[in-house]
């Protein structure tokens, strides 16, 4: 047993357990990619990550508020597709199969679409609004408009991901308790609420916390819609220990900050875990 996971073990230990271990190390020290003296300069980054106004009062902010935004919509919109698709229709095929193409568009293909439409000189959403007498508007150039073509990015890339997910989970519920609720006349409403829900309650949570877990880390689609512009106005903390490793060159600081947001993440998926699992019992 032991010979038959070796090789899939030392493929992590490369290519995952080194590589951690690596940006451990470099982040107490002074590891500059330009000047890597190497010498150990103990909490120094970790203090400076920690006390830097732009992590507290920008990038995480940003972060969270992306990661709840986000994950509720897809949740949201993934949910209701599940459910119609879960009754059946004529079509129902070809309707399932093109709500699962957002699946198959690179996360960078799509945010390099969704940046030219919204392009504020000739983006296709400012000639529909300037065609029906709006203004158009400089979508990039602002925080908040920026920040919610990410966001619309985002969900629209991953909806499909909860979709199918639930979809998979609401045919896997056992037929006899809708059967009972329609002989007794329940509304749609109430079996929803009071079966459909609480026996969707492990599959839900689970999906959750995954994707919550994969949004903390988003990189591609911010980077290539934004650069967490502008002025860093839409940085993640993905970006933001990027940034830290790859522009500035500092890869202690960076990794720091890297291992700074693997605890919060580490934290924040377990008392989601347990969040997600009362509120649903509820």
């Amino acid at each position: 047993m032991l010979l038959l996971i070796t090789p899939a073990a030392l493929l992590m230990a490369l290519f995952q357990v080194l590589p951690i271990a690596i940006g451990a190390n470099a982040s107490f020290r002074d590891w500059a990619l330009n000047n890597p003296k190497k010498t150990w300069v103990g909490l120094s980054h970790y203090i400076d990550v920690i006390t830097d106004p732009a992590f507290l009062q920008v990038v995480l902010p940003n972060t969270f508020l992306f990661m709840a935004v986000s994950v509720a919509g897809a949740l949201a919109i993934g949910l209701c597709l599940a459910l119609v698709l879960n009754r059946g229709f004529r079509g129902q095929k070809l309707v399932q199969t093109m709500l699962l193409l957002p699946l198959m568009v690179a996360p960078v293909i799509a945010a390099i679409m969704m940046r030219w439409m919204f392009n504020d000189q000739f983006g296709i959403v400012n000639v529909v609004l300037e065609a029906i007498g709006i203004e158009g508007q400089p979508w990039m150039a602002q925080r908040w408009s920026a920040f919610g073509v990410i966001l619309l990015t985002d969900i629209w890339l991953w909806t499909p991901w909860f979709m199918l997910l639930l979809l998979a989970g609401l045919q896997s519920l056992p037929k006899e308790p809708f059967e009972a609720a329609a002989i007794d006349g329940t509304t749609s409403w109430r079996v929803f609420r009071y079966l459909t829900l609480p026996m969707l309650r492990p599959v839900i949570v689970v999906c959750v916390v995954i994707r919550s877990i994969d949004a903390f880390r988003t990189f591609d689609i911010v980077w290539t819609l934004t650069g967490g512009g502008p002025a860093r106005s839409t940085e993640l903390f993905s970006l933001y220990a990027y940034v830290h490793a790859f522009l500035n060159l500092d890869f202690g600081k960076g990794s720091a900050a890297a291992i700074v947001g693997a605890v919060i993440i580490l934290v924040v998926g377990l008392l989601l875990y347990r969040l997600m699992d009362r509120v649903m019992k509820v």
